[in-house]
Parts: structure tokens; sequence; C-alpha cells
């Protein structure tokens, strides 16, 4: 797509927008708020880290947006009154990314 720079940036950002899978019925997240509240901000933080993990897994490089600034205020309110969410995120992301992972794999056939 002519918004992206290229086709690393395409799927980082396609990365990051699948973590956010994390409905209720499936990772038990409850996905609420709006941009600058802080479950938003918690949110991103979560699909942020999942897109590093997936990129990583993949080899997709990640390069810097220029959405990241305005994110990154809000983790780092989060972080300070909350210094353990980076562990309760970071968990969330690898959950996410896990699913992911399952959720795409070839579906073995019974014989």
């Amino acid at each position: 797509s002519a918004d992206f720079n290229s086709p690393e940036a395409y799927y980082a950002v396609l990365l990051h927008e699948l973590t956010h899978c994390g409905h209720k019925s499936r990772l038990d997240r409850t996905l609420k708020g709006r941009f600058g509240d802080p479950d938003y901000a918690f949110e991103e933080l979560i699909a942020e880290l999942g897109a590093a993990y997936l990129c990583a897994d993949l080899g997709v490089s990640i390069e810097p947006r220029p959405d990241h600034a305005s994110y990154i205020a809000g983790w780092i309110k989060g972080l300070r009154d909350d210094p353990r969410a980076i562990f309760r995120a970071a968990a969330a992301a690898e959950k996410a990314a896990t699913y992911l992972h399952a959720a795409t794999e070839p579906m073995a056939v019974a014989a």
C-alpha cells in the first residue's frame, strides 16, 4: 500500500493489529478505553510488544513509526503508576503471539 514505506512496515503494523486479538472470549482481555486512557495505553503496549515478538519470530525488521511517539507518553505514565505493568503486558503479548501462531498452523488432517 502507498501508506507504508516498505513491506516490512506494512507487516509490522498488521502484526500489531492482529495482537489486538485478545478479546475476552479468546485471551481474556477487556479491550476497553479510548486514546489517552490508561486501559487503552496498556492494550497498545501489549499490541506493540506482541508485534515485536511476532516480527522477531518471522524475521520482519521493525521501523519506528510516527504514531509511536503519541503512545509512549501513555506507556510511561502507566509504568510509573504500576512498575509491574510491563511484566503483565509482556505476558499478555506472549499469550497473543502464541495464540496467533497456533491459529495459523496448518490443521492436522485425521487419517
